[in-house]
């Protein structure tokens, strides 16, 4: 596959079912990003799985896709700080018993840790964020590949960050994780180059009005960024078909 020069995703024109019949799970998707992503899919047709920690918002997004009129939905309450290898197997096993394949992966769960020099870094904060911004995505993906390959057309989604593209003071674990995601997503990208059915791309959010981005940036009036809400097309442009000829790409929303 030829790899695009695109980095920033154009104006978007979402056709009302471009996700019909596409089955994806997306991590983290009980609060931010991952809720308004999850309830935008579902408005364009999307059969999702939702993955979260606490099992009581997850209903609660149930509700509101089921509301919509959307297909149902699937809950996967998923704990990745305490989640080993066995479990994420388990994952892609019951979803290829009750789908038979994994059109999408949207990996959106993520943790930020302190913002502290690094000769002043918790060394244990460091393994928990590593565990869940690195190696969670890394158990989970390499669970989900061959799932993923039984779809005609399958994506996978990582979430970067500008600290992970440019090294920034006092970031730490976070922005080390974010380096990570970026390498793991250019690997598996360029490992499956010509494999025509699966394509491996990156986005960076920018600021956004989220619990996270509060706790990075405690004084910022959060009404000076963007929703979650307003990134969430770019998300659902990536899984569409428009986006199928992209592969190895960092990208930023529209």
């Amino acid at each position: 596959m030829e790899k695009q020069n695109l980095k920033t995703i154009p104006d978007i024109d979402l056709a009302p079912d471009c996700l019909a019949g596409k089955v994806i799970l997306v991590t983290g998707a009980s609060a931010g990003i991952g809720r308004a992503v999850a309830l935008e899919m579902a408005r364009h047709g999307a059969q999702l799985i939702l993955h979260g920690r606490k099992v009581d918002k997850l209903e609660v997004l149930y509700d509101e896709i089921e509301a919509l009129g959307a297909p149902r939905p699937s809950i996967c309450p998923l704990d990745m700080e305490a989640a080993v290898t066995e479990d994420y197997d388990a994952l892609a096993d019951s979803i290829l018993q009750e789908f038979g394949r994994l059109d999408g992966l949207l990996h959106n769960a993520g943790i930020l840790g302190d913002k502290s020099p690094i000769e002043h870094y918790d060394p244990v904060l460091w393994q928990r964020v590593m565990l869940v911004n690195v190696n969670a995505p890394f158990l989970l993906t390499r669970a989900l590949l061959p799932v993923l390959k039984k779809s005609e057309d399958a994506r996978i989604l990582f979430t970067s960050s500008g600290v992970g593209r440019t090294g920034r003071a006092y970031w730490g674990a976070y922005a080390v994780s974010k380096f990570a995601t970026e390498g793991l997503m250019e690997t598996l990208a360029d490992e499956h180059e010509n494999t025509a059915n699966l394509t491996v791309n990156a986005i960076n959010p920018g600021a956004t009005r989220t619990a996270m981005r509060a706790k990075a940036y405690p004084g910022e009036d959060p009404q000076t960024v963007k929703t979650p809400e307003s990134l969430a097309p770019s998300y659902v442009w990536l899984f569409s078909e428009a986006a199928r000829d992209f592969q190895g790409i960092s990208f930023d929303p529209a």
